[in-house]
């Protein structure tokens, strides 16, 4: 399998090397917790030696309900994670949902997310793959629920045609199964690896109930299984997953999106510390 390299911060995901680390918040809420949250993982991730993107979104654009907290946007989201990058000299990845995002977005994120939803949206896998090349970044494209892990060959074979080979990381977030609840098929991390790209497990997301939250006002919001995330990580990286990515927030029952699936913070190092040893077993 081939190793994909960020070359602007000489990080490497693939076969023979360290266990890549896709870390941050689930949305952005404001600067200062943008920079609480990169600077303490990437002082872990610093320590345990592990390469590290910090994550965050600038927009969750679907959202169970329209009054659901969704994000600061893209201008001002953007100029968040800049200043993130600049200040602590960290890569970023960020998401991103519309065709006219991807030159603003390839340019000041180095990993650039499809998210699951929008995987068969082949206008935007081909503007995002034309600007992500353009700035020398990298795509992490999520699969969708809906997909078949054999179905990412077409995904990958629009990005081949669009932007050309060697720049797509593809991730695994689990399947559909009957309502409200995801099902990680494990099998599905080696069955993406044949097709010669590196493969990630999202298991932050694959712990979410889908629309099975009640909120305030009669709307629905996603819920989550926070203690689940560790054994699907772990999981995936006993079936030869390259990567995690993996949501934190220091005080998750009060974050505003997606709280109930991601980790708290302070519970960072001990989560980390495990799966390195367990990626370095599994190598």
């Amino acid at each position: 399998m081939a190793t994909l390299t960020l070359d602007k911060w000489n990080l490497s995901i693939g076969d023979g090397k360290g266990l890549f680390c896709i870390l941050g918040l689930n949305v952005l809420e404001d600067l200062d917790l943008a920079m609480a949250t990169a600077t303490e993982l990437k002082a872990i991730t610093s320590e345990l030696g592990l390469p590290f993107v910090f994550k965050a979104s600038f927009d969750k654009a679907n959202r169970s309900s329209i009054n659901s907290f969704r994000g600061p946007g893209l201008e001002e989201g953007l100029k968040i994670l800049a200043a993130v990058k600049d200040k602590l000299k960290v890569p970023i990845a960020t998401d991103l949902h519309e065709v006219d995002q991807a030159e603003p977005v390839a340019a000041v994120a180095d990993l650039v997310q499809i998210p699951a939803f929008l995987v068969r949206q082949t206008d935007l896998i081909v503007a995002s793959a034309r600007a992500t090349q353009k700035h020398g970044g990298l795509l992490h494209v999520k699969k969708a629920q809906f997909l078949a892990p054999w179905d990412c060959k077409s995904i990958l074979h629009k990005i081949e045609q669009a932007a050309g080979p060697g720049m797509t990381i593809l991730c695994e977030r689990g399947a559909a199964f009957g309502y409200n609840n995801l099902i990680v098929d494990m099998l599905a991390i080696p069955e993406m690896k044949k097709f010669g790209v590196p493969v990630t497990i999202d298991a932050t997301h694959a712990v979410q109930l889908p629309g099975a939250r009640e909120v305030a006002g009669g709307g629905v919001a996603a819920g989550g299984r926070r203690e689940g995330v560790a054994v699907i990580a772990a999981a995936a990286i006993a079936a030869g997953a390259d990567g995690v990515f993996l949501e934190f927030h220091p005080d998750p029952d009060n974050a505003k999106c997606d709280g109930p699936s991601c980790l708290p913070l302070d519970g960072a190092r001990a989560v980390l510390t495990k799966l390195k040893a367990l990626y370095a077993a599994a190598q």
